[in-house]
């Protein structure tokens, strides 16, 4: 099969498309034909040797795809060969087939292509494990996501409002920034121009803040918590270690969340797999959220989709189609 290889770490360049041997299906599996496959920025790191791949996954790289089953594995029922569906993947997206747990695969929403569905899985999950089951963002609540134009604060802006939240949300030109205020955002913050801390302070502060960013943020966002303020950590693009307040932390009787995907058990990525299935999937096929696609490019050119994902100047998801 045809697969995205590296020649070794480094940027973009060290990415290409080569023949490699197919997965084979093993027990409690699911072998998937892929259409598409998203870029994610956990992608880029990998591709750098920064992102390490847990024990017995796929070297090859991608979290996230869309297809058809091809085959399915001992003891798996439930799928019959051609449905379409997407996947939440340890690895190995960047492919012609994937061999995926068959509790991390789902159906597709009603509505949805296979090729905007292969970036549904990856930013579903991410904010309905974090947000809700995590952080149990509920109606009337205050939340504010960094990257609000990004594919997870894309999905983050509309489940929350879906949800009932008021969404406060980050970017960082005026063209973000619409798109954060179409997608449900009361307030699109430029966090070039504008100080996030004092508008949520004005605000009440925030009940629930979904945070990207890691160290550079940290000692911010807790400033920005309301009291009983949750904050939730999925990335560390400004840098890993920061200084926390336990002060104000106490004072507010705030809580302090860090969280990875990636390296959850299969169990833990089933319960979410099924919450999203339940909870957000009929939100998609009623269109109150939508996947939002920045660009579509054959994976031949996937040095590029690299590239655009660094520069940051998308919004929303990048997709890779095979």
């Amino acid at each position: 099969m045809r697969a995205v290889v590296a020649s070794g770490a480094g940027g973009p360049e060290v990415l290409s498309v080569a023949e490699v041997p197919a997965p084979e299906v093993g027990p409690g599996e699911v072998l998937v034909d892929v259409a598409a496959t998203a870029v994610n920025r956990a992608d880029t790191l990998q591709r750098r040797g920064l992102y390490p791949v847990p024990p017995g996954a796929s070297e090859i790289i991608g979290l996230e795809c869309s297809g058809r089953v091809a085959a399915l594995g001992e003891g798996v029922s439930g799928w019959s060969v051609g449905d379409e569906v997407c996947a939440l993947l340890t690895g190995g997206g960047y492919a012609e087939q994937v061999a995926v747990p068959a509790g991390q695969v789902m159906p597709l929403p009603a509505g949805v292509s296979l090729v905007e569905a292969a970036g549904l899985p990856e930013v579903a999950c991410t904010v309905w494990s974090n947000v809700f089951m995590t952080a149990h963002l509920r109606t009337g609540e205050r939340f504010l996501v960094h990257g609000g134009a990004g594919g997870i604060g894309t999905m983050a802006i509309q489940l929350a409002a879906a949800r009932g939240a008021s969404v406060y949300a980050t970017a960082g030109s005026p063209e973000k920034l619409e798109l954060c205020r179409s997608l449900g955002a009361v307030a699109a913050i430029d966090y070039r121009e504008d100080d996030f801390v004092e508008v949520l302070q004005q605000a009440g502060g925030a009940d629930v803040v979904l945070d990207n960013m890691g160290a550079k943020y940290l000692r911010r966002n807790v400033d920005a918590l309301a009291e009983g303020g949750r904050l939730v950590v999925i990335g560390m693009q400004g840098g890993t270690t920061g200084e926390l307040d336990i002060s104000t932390l106490l004072r507010k009787r705030g809580s302090v969340t860090a969280t990875a995907l990636r390296s959850r058990s299969r169990g833990e990525k089933t319960a979410i797999c099924c919450g999203v299935v339940e909870n957000v999937w009929p939100l998609v096929a009623d269109g109150a959220v939508r996947p939002v696609v920045h660009a579509t490019m054959p994976v031949e050119d996937v040095a590029r989709a690299h590239r655009l994902m660094e520069d940051g100047a998308h919004s929303g998801k990048i997709v890779l189609t095979f």
